[in-house]
């Protein structure tokens, strides 16, 4: 069988700039056992089949670029909108950090420089700055677009909806970030798995499957539709301040493949994540993405890693509501392959 997986970025690298070799000394991450169970094995024969029978292709017409963000009608933003009630926000983003860390500095390294500075004294003139990171880096909550994931269709390279993947310097001719929506206002459901099990956060390759986000729905009163915005505690974020960090994108929770056709059933809108979203391992075997791939390239549903879930956790508990307004701006990089995440969730 051709290699169903083909990727825009890298996917095991997780790492400080410059320091890429620290990998070949890590073990060798173990697949939690429970994936390879019957009842929810998913095998590359599945996937294989699921790239037909969950597809959006075509679904909201030949030119569409935004995918499932398409579920986000105007009827659904405004019943969003009368889920506010108390008028507090908070934060569902994390931003980038100059730390060398093994979660930080992914792909490009992170800099922040003051940029009038006098040439004679080296003294700071005005108060003028400027930033550099990688959309994807480890640390940064960001959308990705949907020509970040690619598939091989009659010996090309295909993405989401069937456009070819064309790419050059300046970034994707299709699919990129700046051609998917100015932003969104949609209803959000916040699924806490630690809190659901009683502990701070889930160990790092704990896979989430479909009978979790259920047990979760009927624990929390709500019932995922279409056009949510569906957000994934893992605890990363919690694990991470007490621990420090770990190569989460090798051995991270999330979520099983086997939850697949239940994102599409549901008509799941945006899937975040406070890791990668799927579970890495992924206990697919041979495909180490398979949350990834099928989302982006066959359902066309946007993903964000690195969410910071933390807040709105500790909001939406002390309220015993998990559901509640999500709203964001879609950063217009040219081309881009991914926007920063500044979404605000409102309660």
């Amino acid at each position: 069988m051709k290699r169903i997986a083909v990727i825009l970025i890298g996917l095991f690298a997780i790492a400080p700039a410059g320091s890429r070799s620290a990998h070949a000394q890590e073990a060798r991450p173990v697949v939690h056992p429970s994936t390879q169970d019957a009842s929810v094995l998913v095998t590359l024969d599945r996937i294989k089949q699921w790239e037909t029978e969950l597809s959006n292709w075509r679904r909201w017409g030949s030119n569409d670029q935004r995918g499932t963000l398409n579920l986000i009608t105007p009827d659904k933003s405004k019943a969003a909108a009368r889920l506010v009630k108390d008028g507090v926000s908070v934060s569902l983003g994390h931003f980038v950090s100059e730390e060398q860390a093994i979660d930080s500095q992914t792909f490009a390294p992170t800099k922040h420089w003051m940029t009038a500075i006098d040439p004679n004294t080296g003294q700071v003139r005005s108060a003028l700055d400027a930033m550099s990171f990688s959309l994807h880096d480890g640390q940064l909550a960001h959308m990705d677009a949907l020509c970040h994931y690619r598939t091989e269709r009659e010996g090309k390279q295909v993405v989401f909806n069937g456009y070819p993947q064309n790419l050059d310097e300046h970034g994707c001719k299709d699919l990129a970030i700046d051609r998917m929506g100015p932003g969104y206002v949609t209803r959000g459901i916040l699924v806490d798995m630690p809190l659901l099990r009683g502990v701070p956060w889930l160990e790092p390759s704990t896979p989430i499957y479909v009978s979790d986000l259920e047990q979760w729905e009927k624990f929390a009163g709500v019932t995922v539709s279409s056009g949510d915005v569906l957000l994934v505690r893992t605890g990363r974020w919690a694990k991470r301040e007490k621990e420090g960090p770990w190569n989460f994108a090798r051995q991270g929770a999330g979520l099983h493949a086997s939850v697949l056709p239940w994102l599409k059933q549901r008509g799941v809108a945006v899937l975040v994540s406070d890791a990668v979203n799927d579970v890495q391992p992924s206990g697919v075997e041979g495909l180490v993405r398979p949350i990834h791939q099928i989302t982006q390239v066959f359902i066309g549903l946007p993903l964000v890693d690195n969410g910071y879930l933390e807040d709105v956790a500790r909001e939406a508990g002390q309220r015993r509501r998990w559901e509640f307004m999500v709203s964001w701006q879609l950063t217009k990089v040219p081309g881009g392959t991914a926007s920063p995440f500044n979404a605000l969730a409102t309660f």
